[in-house]
This record gives C-alpha cells, structure tokens and sequence, in this order.
C-alpha cells in the first residue's frame, strides 16, 4: 500500500508540472520543459532565410525581449537606407551659383523611420524563451518576405502613380508656382518611394528592387535650375534696421535654393516672380525690473505675386529682449530677429511656396506691436 501510495504522489507531481508547463509558468526548462531553442544562438531552421528575415531581442520581461527582437528586424532594413543615402544627396543638397544651398530638408532619418515603419507592419513574434539560469527572456521576431513583399512592392507601385501624375503636372502647367510645387512633391515622393525600394531589396531574397523611370539628382536638379531662372523673390524692407534684417532674410532664402534680389529698381527686381515684403519696428518698453531695458520687437512679413499684386501668405513674428542698457538691449534684440530671419521665416517662405504648408493670406501684429512705421534706424 506504501508502494501504492508513493507512486500515485509522484504521478499527481508529474501531472501538477505538466499543468504548470502548459500554463507557460517560468522555469519549464529547468524542470525538464523546453530547451534553449536554436534560434538564440541565431540558428532559425524553422524560419529558413529564403522565406524570413530574423531578428532575436532579449530583456528582463517579455515585453522588451520582444521590442529587442522587432528593433534587431528594423536595423537590418535602417542599415540598408544609410547605405543608399549618398544617392538621395543631390535632393538635400543643390548648387546655386557654385554656393552649396541646402533645401528645407527631408531628413535621411524622417524617411528611415516612415519606411522602415511599414516594414515592421509585417513583423510578427515568431517564438518566446525564458532562461531560468540568467533569468532573462528571448524573443524571436520573424518576416515573411513573400507577405512582407507584396506589402512594400504596393506601396513602391502607388508612389511611381503619384510621381508620374506630378512631373506630368509639373512639364505641362504654365502657372510657375504650381510647377514648383508638383516637382517638389514629385521629389519627396521619390525619396520615400527608393527607401521603400531599398526595403524591397532587403525583402526579396533575390536583392532585386523595382527600377524607377526618374532618379533622384535630375528631379532635384531640374526644381532648382526652375527656381533660379523663373522664380525669383525680391525683398522690400522698411522700417527700423532695413539693411541688416534684409541680409539676414536673403541669406536664408538663398539657402533654400532661391534667386534672390534687392528692391534697387533694376531689371532683375522687375522679373522676379514673387515680392517678399517686410515691416519691421523696435520700441523701448517699460518693464518693472530695475537691473534690466527691455526692448520689444516685431516684423510683418507678406508674400506677393508681382503681377497681380496679390498676397498669397504672411507671417508674424516678435518678442522682446532684456540688457543693462537700452541700447544693449535693442542690439540683442537684433540680433534675435536677424537670427530668426535667416532661420524660421525664411524657411516658412519656402515651406510656403513649396506648398509644404498654407500660410494665412494676412497676419496679426504680435500684441501691443503697433502696424505704423517709425523713422528707420541704421
């Protein structure tokens, strides 16, 4: 009956850890469970290369062994676009007049991280470990390259729709804003459109992506060799420190790869496309702080078509800036605004004109900045 009594023990125990086990309670290798899985060590024979791409992640918990895993499977593509970055350089970089202009920018990074992003849309959790010795668990993320191709080569097709619709729009319309416009979606578009092709290639075991009818570098040079012969911007300044706030707004500009000139009344203010007019005040300010001036600033800025004399976008801008003297204070606040000219404004201009963003058609002074000029200061 002893006898009896121990073995039905031990087989309630082999039962009791069966059950443990099948409820996926940790410590299942030590006791006799699961083993190291293969594909730790980076061994996957279920998930042969020819069909899945892996990628194996480990942490404290499941959650960021499982993160690990998805970000091994990202790098593998992110590694891909780095490389191909060189190629997309003509887009970020143009010349104008043997200066380096750089365009607002796409950034390598920004097109990584959207491309690489649908990517992981085909990423699934293939396989799960916990190691009871080192008490760290493994994850191991898988792609199927034939879904995962399908998914890309989609995305791939539908952007050479796009791309082909705005360099039609853009060879064919006689409105030189619109042109400008469709040939920079047309080259965003192909900049996202090689990443994907890039991902294509690490997907298709083959290596092989999707040839495109347009590179890159000839979209770019095409928009900036536009920009420099038909769309020129003249700026008119008035009001307080016309001259440094002026070199400070055609710097800008010319970095985003425009044709800029001054308001002289020569031929080639006459011919340029659109007028960047500016009105800009500096005041002194009371402000009950006995160790500092302040000086408050403010700038109006409206686009406007030349030929109609419409105004197609406008900004505001101001502040104020604090010195131990007056003067002080309003050579800081200068500063500030010829800073900010250079930098935001004249990348607003050109998000505008690129059609990346829609600048209202009037702009609010900034508060207690009244619109009437005062007699400019130099």
């Amino acid at each position: 009956m002893r006898g009896g009594r121990g073995l039905s023990f031990r087989n309630g125990l082999r039962h009791l850890l069966c059950l443990w086990c099948v409820l996926g309670v940790s410590g299942c290798a030590w006791l006799g469970g699961k083993d190291k899985p293969e594909w730790v060590d980076g061994r996957a024979s279920s998930y042969p290369p020819s069909q899945y791409l892996t990628g194996v992640g480990q942490g404290e918990n499941r959650g960021l062994a499982e993160n690990q895993a998805y970000a091994a499977v990202a790098r593998i593509f992110k590694a891909e676009v780095a490389a191909q970055a060189k190629d997309w350089e003509a887009y970020f970089l143009i010349e104008n007049h043997a200066v380096a202009s750089a365009e607002r920018r796409l950034t390598i990074d920004h097109v990584t991280k959207v491309s690489t992003d649908k990517v992981l849309e085909n990423v699934s959790i293939g396989d799960a470990w916990y190691d009871v010795q080192t008490r760290l668990h493994y994850a191991l993320a898988v792609v199927n390259r034939s879904q995962a191709e399908a998914s890309v080569t989609e995305k791939v097709v539908r952007l050479d729709r796009e791309i082909e619709a705005d360099v039609a729009e853009a060879r064919q319309t006689t409105d030189k804003l619109a042109k400008v416009r469709a040939l920079r979606r047309a080259g965003r578009s192909l900049v996202l459109r090689e990443a994907y092709n890039t991902d294509l290639r690490v997907i298709r075991a083959s290596g092989q992506g999707v040839s495109s009818g347009y590179r890159v570098g000839e979209l770019s040079g095409e928009l900036a060799q536009f920009l420099s012969s038909n769309l020129g911007i003249v700026i008119q300044i008035s009001g307080d420190h016309a001259e440094p706030i002026q070199r400070a707004l055609a710097e800008g500009l010319v970095r985003e790869g425009f044709l800029v000139t001054a308001d002289s009344g020569g031929g080639d203010a006459e011919s340029s496309e659109l007028l960047v007019r500016v009105m800009t005040r500096l005041m002194p300010i009371e402000v009950q702080d006995p160790n500092f001036k302040y000086v408050r600033w403010c700038s109006d800025v409206e686009i406007v078509e030349r030929a109609t004399q419409r105004v197609v976008g406008a900004i505001a801008r101001g502040g104020k800036e604090g010195h131990v003297t007056e003067r002080e204070a309003t050579a800081k606040a200068l500063r500030v605004i010829q800073q900010e000219f250079s930098l935001d404004v004249a990348q607003a201009i050109a998000a505008h004109i690129f059609g990346e963003v829609t600048l209202p058609a009037t702009a609010a002074m900034p508060a207690g900045c009244p619109r009437e000029a005062s007699a400019g200061k130099r």
